[in-house]
């Protein structure tokens, strides 16, 4: 096998009684891969052979290196790796600061890719980093040092492991604009184990499926998620993410346009300037569909799209897929009654009626 120098690669093959992991994997060697399954498909499992913390048979490879194979094994301690647990588990006795360099101290100065004072911005700990006692934080402050610690430890690939699973809905809330700044401005891999679809549209570039210890599907997220012979396709937040650019405001409707290939969409007002990149989610539930241009429609989102699949769902729904444009795609959940009485198949152009638009970042 090819071992290439911009990706990361395995094969991992564990058994225990009750549960056997078989999964062959790649991923980019940049940007955010999640990892994302239902609970029990062996995504932590698949993370902790990465890391080095399961001693499994099968062979890894990171940007050409290698770290394990048949014959040798790199040590947990070793590998270039950062490792960000559910729960921080930050040390005690050790102020915030402290916590941090921890990280930083751990790797030789000849070595070190990323400064304290770079986390401390990214991550917003200005007002935190003289705090004596971790223990008094919120849960979203507590998980962000721990992230800034493996981030001081310059690693060459940051794993993630449910980092928001153990936090409630504020600290998720706040901890995300974060995640998605480290998403913007880190130059190394990451990958993110998480259950929660709303996460993975919002932070990932890369999707591997996993299902009962075995990779399923790999690819680039916008295109996996809307491939009808995968789950994801059929869950009740089904949907499509859109990356688009901000080009207009409507100051008198407080809208936004966002332009993308193959069309725009309005949402209510971005407080960002012209051309800066947002992510919008597109639920296949809120969208519609019509074989003519709809006349006097509340709708502001119409789009012309070209269908390429249809795929029944239960005794009574079916999920449609659309191209848009060049490369953007769409799914619609409509019924099997309105597939037929609209006669819609396969190659057959039509208008996607978006009722609603989430902006994800």
């Amino acid at each position: 096998m090819n071992r290439s120098a911009g990706e990361i690669q395995g094969r991992f093959v564990l058994q225990r009684e009750d549960f056997v992991l078989d999964a062959t994997f790649s991923a980019p060697a940049v940007g955010v891969t999640a990892l994302f399954g239902p609970s029990g498909s062996g995504k932590t499992t698949l993370l902790r052979c990465i890391a080095g913390l399961e001693r499994a048979n099968g062979s890894l490879h990171v940007n050409g290196e290698t770290w394990q194979n048949d014959t040798d094994f790199m040590p947990t301690h070793k590998r270039p790796l950062g490792y960000v647990f559910q729960e921080a588990s930050l040390f005690a006795h050790l102020s915030v600061r402290a916590n941090l360099e921890y990280g930083l101290r751990r790797t030789p100065l000849t070595e070190r890719k990323v400064q304290l004072e770079q986390v401390v911005e990214w991550l917003g700990l200005t007002h935190l980093i003289e705090r004596g006692d971790p223990g008094k934080l919120s849960g979203g402050e507590r998980q962000r040092i721990a992230i800034g610690r493996a981030l001081l430890t310059s690693p060459r690939i940051l794993l993630m492991d449910e980092p928001l699973s153990a936090l409630d809905t504020k600290s998720k809330q706040e901890i995300l604009p974060y995640l998605e700044r480290l998403h913007r401005e880190l130059k190394i891999p990451v990958l993110y184990v998480s259950h929660a679809m709303d996460e993975v549209a919002r932070l990932a570039d890369h999707l591997v499926l996993l299902d009962q210890g075995k990779v399923i599907a790999s690819g680039e997220l916008h295109e996996t998620l809307a491939r009808l012979d995968l789950p994801t396709a059929h869950f009740d937040d089904a949907g499509a993410v859109i990356e688009a650019a901000v080009a207009q405001h409507d100051e008198k409707y407080h809208l936004s346009r966002l332009d993308f290939s193959g069309g725009h969409l309005w949402v209510g007002k971005v407080e960002q300037p012209f051309g800066t990149r947002v992510r919008a989610r597109v639920l296949a539930r809120d969208v519609s569909i019509a074989t003519q241009a709809p006349q006097g429609s509340s709708i502001n989102n119409i789009l012309n799209a070209c269908i390429e699949e249809i795929r029944d769902e239960g005794p009574d729904k079916v999920v449609v897929r659309m191209q848009v444009g060049d490369s953007q795609v769409l799914l619609s959940r409509i019924t099997r009654r309105s597939r037929d009485h609209l006669g819609l198949v396969a190659g057959m152009y039509v208008c996607a009626q978006v009722k609603s638009v989430a902006l994800m970042a």
